[in-house]
């Protein structure tokens, strides 16, 4: 992962304060592994909840994500079973990946995410770049949606997910595209 210095700033926060909550129709936690080192094997998480509080300042603002293993699809069902067996995440004993932000900081479009990102028992910080998508009111339920697009890059080896180093690729890229509803 790429390491960026990220400094706490008063910069004018583009959301109003409060706890802003996931509208999980319209957003995705995917992932990209290499396979071989020679091709991509991409996939997504379909359980996940995320929560954005919005404070006065950067410093009072802060995001929590959850994630179910389980509920890992690359579009093949053999290799989702396998890789959710103890050989690889072993979904058993690791049910789910936590992430807590530490840091925001940005300004305009462009926002950095610093947090603790949890597989099983480990615990590493990992930075994500974030691209502020706007706010928009939706003609759905009459409420302000925010959304955002956040990438990122951790190593298997990190979080004790090493399996078979010479099949699949140390660094996993991670995309989230994910929408929030403003506080009633």
């Amino acid at each position: 992962m790429t390491s960026k210095t990220i400094t706490t700033t008063t910069t004018a926060l583009p959301l109003p304060a409060g706890r802003w909550t996931l509208d999980p129709f319209h957003s995705a936690v995917g992932f990209t592994i290499r396979h071989l080192g020679i091709s991509k094997v991409r996939g997504q998480f379909g359980r996940f909840a995320a929560d954005l509080t919005v404070g006065d300042t950067l410093d009072g603002c802060a995001v929590a994500a959850t994630v179910a293993l389980d509920s890992i699809d690359t579009g093949n069902a053999d290799r989702d079973a396998h890789v959710s067996g103890p050989d690889m995440l072993d979904v058993v004993n690791r049910p789910a990946m936590a992430f807590r932000s530490t840091r925001i900081d940005g300004d305009g479009a462009d926002w950095i995410m610093e947090g603790d990102l949890t597989i099983g028992e480990v615990t590493r910080s990992v930075i994500f770049d974030v691209e502020f998508g706007g706010v928009e009111d939706s003609i759905v339920d009459g409420r302000r949606h925010a959304g955002f697009e956040a990438k990122g890059e951790i190593r298997r080896s990190d979080f004790g997910l090493g399996f078979a180093p010479a099949v699949l690729g140390d660094s996993i890229k991670i995309q989230l595209d994910m929408q929030f509803v403003e506080p009633e």
